[in-house]
């Protein structure tokens, strides 16, 4: 092989895709991070009750309707942050980058912030289908699940270090 060719391949190196258990394992990993943001925004919320209405109100009053959704709607907010953060700084969660895996587009740039909500919107779907949309990974040609080809996005396997 010539130089050129060389110096190529060490700067682009293959991508391998990842598969349905690397995913699903880094996932849990981040639901762990997801419980403890949830504790903390349950924490907020029942703060900011006290203090409006005072403690004694507190324990009896029954939210309304409007008010629980609200709730859910800055939770759900607040977890996708989470996504959409990591996803656009290193293309990596906590959970993806101990199992060595990152999101990126098909063309192996970073995702843009709509590839990034769109994922959000579409993997909780994916997976209320009774997980079709994640075992959508198994099939070839692309082995990418159902929020990625939606997103033209990728999840690959982050090669080990040379030096390690």
């Amino acid at each position: 092989m010539n130089a050129i060719a060389i110096e190529y391949m060490e700067n682009h190196p293959l991508t391998k895709p990842a598969g349905l258990s690397r995913r699903l394992t880094s996932l849990t990993y981040d639901c762990f991070l997801l419980f403890a943001m949830t504790m903390a925004y349950g924490v907020l919320l029942l703060l900011g009750k006290i203090l409006v209405l005072g403690v004694e109100d507190a324990s009896s009053y029954a939210p309304k309707a409007l008010e629980q959704w609200s709730s859910m709607f800055g939770l759900y907010v607040l977890l996708s942050s989470y996504f959409i953060l990591s996803w656009r700084k290193k293309g990596q969660t906590l959970g993806m980058k101990s199992w060595r895996i990152k999101l990126e587009t098909n063309e192996g740039d970073a995702p843009s912030p709509n590839q990034c909500l769109a994922r959000c919107l579409l993997a909780p779907i994916s997976l209320a289908i009774g997980g079709v949309g994640f075992f959508w990974c198994l099939l070839p040609p692309s082995y990418s699940c159902l929020h990625d080809l939606i997103t033209s996005t990728r999840v690959v396997q982050v090669p080990r270090d040379r030096d390690s």
